[in-house]
């Protein structure tokens, strides 16, 4: 063999060699893009589900801070005409003598009052002559004004409303002054 033929051989042999190199880094690299594609996809995936579970438990956890802020309202609503008889009593006992049965009654009327007032019960602060608000109230009747400057306003709050977490459970039953 001749030093010609030789290097050609060798020279056949580099090249086949590095077109086969090249041809391995060819498929690492495209072997490498495709694993880094798909960690990428896993990685995307991974984030919506955890930004839906996220999402998920801020809904529940607020639909659950709503429902325990009106869970109440059925029981409130009920114990409203205890609160008012309580109030047409403390009225009658007031006109008789005896004050300890007053003081008594009165007692726990308050314990009863600041006990749903905790749980978030309150009475709408009305008087005769406010302005009549249909967002609150509730006119019963309109009475001819015993004054001018009663007319439009309220006359007499029959029933008291009250709200609970600054929902209205029961609007304030009022005379109007026409």
């Amino acid at each position: 063999m001749s030093e010609n033929t030789i290097n050609e051989e060798l020279n056949n042999e580099n090249t086949e060699n590095q077109e086969t190199n090249t041809e391995n880094i060819v498929s690492e690299k495209s072997e490498l893009d495709i694993l880094k594609e798909e960690l990428q996809k896993e990685k995307d995936q991974y984030l919506r589900l955890f930004a839906e579970f996220d999402n998920f438990k801020k809904r529940t956890s607020k639909e659950r801070f709503e429902i325990f802020k009106t869970a109440n309202s059925e029981v409130m609503t009920a114990l409203i005409p205890v609160l008012d008889d309580f109030e047409r009593g403390i009225k009658e006992i007031e006109k008789s003598e005896n004050n300890e049965l007053f003081k008594g009654v009165q007692l726990i009327h308050n314990k009863l009052t600041e006990t749903l007032r905790a749980k978030g019960l309150k009475p709408l602060e009305i008087k005769p002559g406010d302005a009549f608000d249909v967002d609150q109230m509730e006119a019963i009747t309109q009475i001819p004004a015993p004054s001018e400057d009663l007319k439009g306003k309220i006359v007499d709050v029959v029933e008291t409303g009250y709200t609970l977490n600054d929902k209205i459970i029961r609007y304030a039953k009022v005379v109007t002054g026409q």
